[in-house]
């Protein structure tokens, strides 16, 4: 399918997001040969806008993709590129998720300032920064003896304050250092097991307007199936959970020879009490079972655990 004009790709204007978009971009024209070089439009969001304070106390998910939305619906862009952990789980009325593209490492990378210390080993009353309250619990629960300060900003700006001293370490995605073409700077990728993702972490989606069939053809091509299976189960655990960046819950799904394995987990943002559960199935079942992951963590916890 080839088109007379070149798409217009809306993206957040961080390097990250342009560089998801960038590759976007790419994966249309391979799939495509004859479609004009698509265009990015940079939209800043309100997320982008607030540096003082963590996106929980903010308002939570859809901080990155409101403005996004709206250019949409309004026409000024074909498509818009996300990054999936920050896609509400109900998307706007008028849009659709098309694409999404193959899944990089979904893990968590973590940085200490003297480039030695890991997780354990960093002595007690050091101060981890993270704007996250999911990385927040999880620090707390395995060191309760540690301090945790909000830190924002792009991999850039979070590195420069950790090099100045702000913070002795911090936490970053792999899948973002791996796409900006900085994998050298990860000191240690933290396994699952000691800190468990975030939902969709290190997935990109494509959402364009409901309808658009041109779109819709054109993206259809850049869908990974597995990823989409994952990323189904993982969200649909949050659907169940109700959960937003004020909630501290992780979940990650693997595929295992035509199954589905899926780890989800709820914490208390101090880290005190810490919730799990493991469900596995048939991948072509995902979203069902992210639904029971997601009952069989409700089904555990109190209802105070978001006071704490």
């Amino acid at each position: 399918m080839v088109l007379d004009r070149p798409l217009r790709i809306g993206t957040r204007g961080s390097p990250l997001a342009l560089a998801q978009a960038r590759e976007t971009a790419a994966r249309l024209v391979a799939a495509h040969p004859g479609l004009p070089a698509p265009e990015l439009v940079p939209i800043k969001t309100t997320g982008d806008r607030i540096q003082d304070r963590t996106l929980a106390e903010a308002g939570g998910k859809g901080l990155f993709t409101k403005e996004l939305d709206e250019a949409l619906l309004d026409n000024r862009v074909d498509l818009a590129v996300h990054s999936m952990k920050d896609v509400p789980t109900r998307l706007c009325d008028g849009t659709e998720l098309f694409a999404l593209l193959p899944r990089e490492d979904p893990r968590d990378a973590w940085f200490a300032r003297d480039k030695v210390s890991t997780l354990l080993t960093l002595p007690a009353g050091s101060v981890v920064g993270t704007a996250s309250l999911r990385r927040q619990a999880l620090v707390l629960h395995a060191r309760p003896d540690l301090r945790v300060v909000p830190l924002r900003g792009n991999v850039q700006t979070r590195l420069a304050k950790l090099d100045a001293g702000d913070v002795d370490a911090t936490l970053l995605a792999v899948a973002g250092l791996n796409r900006l073409g900085h994998a050298e700077l990860i000191q240690h990728a933290l396994d699952p097991t000691e800190l468990l993702p975030a939902v969709a972490q290190g997935a990109v989606g494509c959402v364009a307007r409901a309808g658009d069939e041109t779109v819709a053809a054109l993206l259809a091509a850049l869908d990974c199936a597995a990823t989409r299976q994952r990323v189904e189960a993982e969200r649909a655990l949050l659907t169940v959970l109700d959960g937003s960046c004020r909630t501290p819950i992780a979940a990650l799904a693997m595929l295992v020879d035509g199954r589905l394995i899926l780890d989800g987990l709820v914490a208390s943002p101090d880290g005190a009490r810490v919730f799990q559960t493991r469900k596995e199935g048939p991948a072509a079942h995902a979203a069902a079972i992210g639904e029971e992951a997601g009952f069989a963590l409700k089904a555990q916890m109190p209802a105070d655990l978001f006071l704490a």
